[in-house]
């Protein structure tokens, strides 16, 4: 059952917030250590930034699906459309980091995988961004 922070629009933003901003910096370190040429360093940092988008943004998209946002839908049975498109976007996020995953595995740290990792970045910001404007009247 997800916790009460969930229906707090200002405890929901920081979640957003946090998440986003975690997962940008890691990016950027995985960036940067190629750059450095460090790359079985590198290596796993790209490892523990996809644990990162599945404990951290994945596990909270989980926490949404498992009650915020069919409460939020029956509060307002007109967002019900909404909440299927914003859980496709969690789906897309989901898909993009087992695509990663099986790139990283497969091929190693590509140029892909740091799109994929790119790509992951903009759906969770639009995401974050449409959430709190259709869910919270936001922004």
């Amino acid at each position: 059952m997800p916790g009460p922070s969930l229906w707090q629009h200002a405890a929901h933003h920081a979640i957003h917030e946090g998440g986003l901003s975690g997962a940008a910096a890691k990016t950027e370190e995985v960036e940067e250590l190629l750059i450095a040429k460090e790359f079985a360093v590198a290596r796993q940092a790209a490892e523990h930034l996809i644990e990162y988008w599945e404990t951290r943004i994945i596990s909270h998209a989980d926490a949404e699906e498992e009650g915020f946002y069919q409460d939020m839908a029956q509060q307002n049975p007109g967002l019900a459309d909404d909440v299927l498109r914003l859980a496709r976007d969690h789906e897309l996020m989901r898909i993009i980091v087992r695509d990663v995953k099986v790139l990283l595995a497969e091929q190693g740290l590509t140029p892909e995988v740091l799109l994929q990792f790119h790509a992951l970045l903009v759906v969770n910001a639009v995401h974050s961004r449409e959430e709190e404007r259709l869910l919270f009247g936001q922004g």
